[in-house]
């Protein structure tokens, strides 16, 4: 009975985490460019009362064994790095990436970060820059005069000036890649580090040899949180966690008429 409240209270605790989870993603239905993440789960140690395949005689051997779970717990939340819908705006900032890909951001720490949100602005150099104004790397500056502002699906970044009616071209995105995303380190703000697990990333231009997505101006990327669905998975969470309550409950009052059974 012992191991039934340790077990049962491991259940509880890893449905809290899946229940943090599901609120998580919820939290972010309306964030461009997020990622959701799917809580995933794996058994504990088991106590072994009759290893499997032991001998039981001389010339037989234990068909299954006996072994005993200690319980569960969350391992990880892997990020789903599936494409979400577009959204199309008024911005000429604005973009998303049709495929695998991330826009790469030059934090003040001089490191870089990498994002799938494509709402950029203008600072006041005319550095396009993220919602923190952490510019866009390689950086790409705008005249203050430039009217009418073009992203080619390559990532080129032209401009026309007044009484011009040539383009002149401003620089080129270049997007990055990584062979594992679902290892990349979430560090908010959008922004995703590098690890050992991700490996290192690989640049290139969009829409070329290595991969890449293109680039679509005038759009962004939604969410990929399908709210229906954490909805059910909120549901049977917190089924999950009533029943492992109810096996505490049960362990409890079983123990309690053992106490009873001297009086």
């Amino acid at each position: 009975m012992i191991r039934a409240l340790y077990s049962a209270a491991s259940g509880m605790t890893a449905q809290q985490m899946n229940v943090d989870n599901i609120a998580h993603n919820l939290a972010n239905a309306n964030t461009t460019g997020y990622k959701t993440r799917r809580a995933q789960f794996q058994d504990l140690l088991y106590q072994t009362v009759v290893q499997p395949g032991s001998a039981s005689g001389q010339q037989t051997t234990v068909p299954t064994g006996l072994q005993v779970g200690l319980g569960t717990r969350a391992s990880s939340n892997e990020i789903l790095f599936t494409q979400g819908s577009f959204a199309q705006t008024d911005n000429p900032l604005d973009m998303v990436i049709q495929g695998k890909g991330f826009f790469q951001i030059r934090r003040p720490s001089g490191e870089l970060a990498y994002t799938r949100s494509g709402a950029f602005h203008l600072d006041k150099d005319g550095n396009i820059v993220t919602q923190d104004g952490n510019p866009l790397e390689p950086q790409i500056t705008l005249p203050s005069a430039a009217l009418q502002i073009s992203i080619g699906q390559d990532g080129t970044v032209s401009y026309t000036l007044p009484n011009q009616a040539a383009a002149q071209q401003a620089g080129q995105i270049q997007l990055a890649t990584f062979v594992n995303p679902a290892g990349l380190n979430s560090i908010g703000g959008n922004l995703y580090l590098p690890t050992d697990s991700s490996g290192d990333p690989t640049v290139g231009t969009p829409g070329g040899q290595e991969g890449l997505g293109s680039v679509l101006q005038g759009y962004t990327e939604q969410s990929n949180v399908s709210v229906v669905e954490e909805f059910i998975n909120l549901i049977v969470a917190q089924r999950g966690y009533e029943a492992n309550a109810k096996v505490v409950k049960a362990a409890d009052e079983m123990y309690q008429q053992v106490n009873n059974l001297g009086r």
